[in-house]
Parts: structure tokens; sequence; C-alpha cells
């Protein structure tokens, strides 16, 4: 079967042919991988661990647990997760094999490398059998998946009956003089930041504007309901600037 080009997405602002997406975001994660870790400490002024141990605090691991951190690039939350969980295991998978190697090079990869596999593949269509995981995690990375809704449907799929579903991604300010300052902020600051730091403005041009683009929260739990989870909840954190969205599969 030949694939439709006539289908679109969107690349940040722009509008591309679906079928490239997904080239275009591995490109500037492989780009931005070796600088990562420290442009997300600069551009959320440390925020971003405050918000990851949100998550954790909220998702609760349990000893024996099995996480699918998808889109986990560099291994922050499979390393929160194995911290509070032992005798946990943890699959980061991410499609950008330079995100996972910068993970395998940190500290605490060496530490737990008896509880972490490493895997490189697509949101969209996990190498995974259903029913294999007690906990499906993305942090930061939904919005950057073609068809979201495929990737939701994905997380059903492969979590085990009563799995757990947490997502953590920027989302809307629901102030709109709050949000207004945050995108003079984003769209002035973050593409700046990125070329002084990794010598890539157009990668951090495009992570700004695909946040704009990202549904807000309601809309975002509709989905994830439509795709079969249920006690579908939500919180904002700092303001809405972004978000934990928490399912159930029942």
């Amino acid at each position: 079967m030949t694939e439709d080009n006539s289908t679109t997405t969107h690349f940040g602002f722009q509008t591309v042919p679906e079928g490239d997406k997904a080239g275009m975001v591995h490109g500037v994660f492989t780009r931005v991988a070796n600088r990562y870790d420290v442009m997300n400490d600069l551009m959320s002024v440390g925020i971003h661990r405050v918000w990851k141990d949100a998550m954790m605090d909220w998702l609760a691991p349990r000893p024996g647990q099995h996480l699918l951190d998808v889109a986990g690039g560099t291994g922050d939350i499979a390393f929160r997760f194995l911290k509070r969980a032992p005798g946990a295991q943890a699959t980061v998978l991410d499609m950008t094999e330079s995100m996972l190697v910068a993970g395998r090079q940190r500290a605490e990869a060496e530490k737990q490398a008896d509880a972490l596999n490493w895997v490189v593949g697509d949101a969209m269509a996990l190498p995974f059998a259903a029913n294999t995981f007690d906990v499906y995690t993305i942090s930061f990375g939904i919005r950057n998946v073609t068809r979201i809704a495929d990737a939701l449907s994905e997380a059903y799929r492969v979590l085990r009956p009563g799995g757990r579903l947490m997502v953590l991604e920027f989302s809307q300010l629901p102030n709109k003089g709050l949000q207004w300052a945050y995108d003079r902020y984003s769209f002035n600051v973050i593409p700046v930041m990125g070329q002084i730091v990794a010598n890539d403005r157009d990668s951090y041009q495009y992570l700004v504007e695909s946040i704009r683009k990202f549904p807000d929260q309601e809309c975002f739990a509709r989905m994830i309901r439509e795709a079969g989870f249920e006690q579908v909840k939500y919180r904002n954190l700092s303001l809405g600037i972004a978000a934990l969205h928490s399912g159930w599969k029942l």
C-alpha cells in the first residue's frame, strides 16, 4: 500500500505531510541530545525536576512493577521510578537512539543497569506484546507524536488490566494574561537560549511552537478516555504551564 501524502499534520506552526513528521522530530532530538538535560534545567529554571517528582508522587510506584517510559530519552523518569520501587523493572523507549545513548552514559544508568532496558521504537507502533506493563509513562513527548490517538491506543494495548497511564506534558494556562506572559518568554527567550547553549535555534523554536499546538487539558483528557482509559483525571502544575494526566486500564 502506498502512503497517502495528501494527509498533513503540524510540525510546530508548519503544515507538513504526515509521513514526514516523525523524521523531522527525530532530527530535532538527534541534534539536541547532547545538551538536552542542560537545556531542560535552563528553560524551566530547574522546575522540570519538581514536576517529575510530582509525577512520581501521584504515580506511587510499587515494588516489582514493570514500567514502560515512552519518549524516555535520557532516563529521567525511569531513574526516579526505580529509586522508589525496589525490585521494579523499567523499559525506556525512544525513537532517537542518540537520546538513549546519552541516557545510558548517566551515572544512574550504571547503578541501575540490571533493572533497565533501552529500546529504540515508535510510540504509535510499540514493539511489545499486549498486556505487558504495569505502568506507562510519557513525559514531554506525546506532543511530538504524529498521531496522538494512535499512541494512546498503543499505551492501552500494552498495559495489563489494572495498569496505569500517566502523561506529563506542557499545557495551557487558564489565565489569558499569564498565558500571554509565558508565550513572550517562550518565543523570545527559549530559541535564543537554544542558539547559545546548543547552537541550535531552530530545534528550540519548534519545541516552543509544539507546546502551543498541543490540546488543552480538557481536550487531552477526552482523548485519553476515547482510547479506552477510565478514571481519567488531571492536575495542573505551576498554574498550568504543565499538566499531569492519569488514566487506568480497567
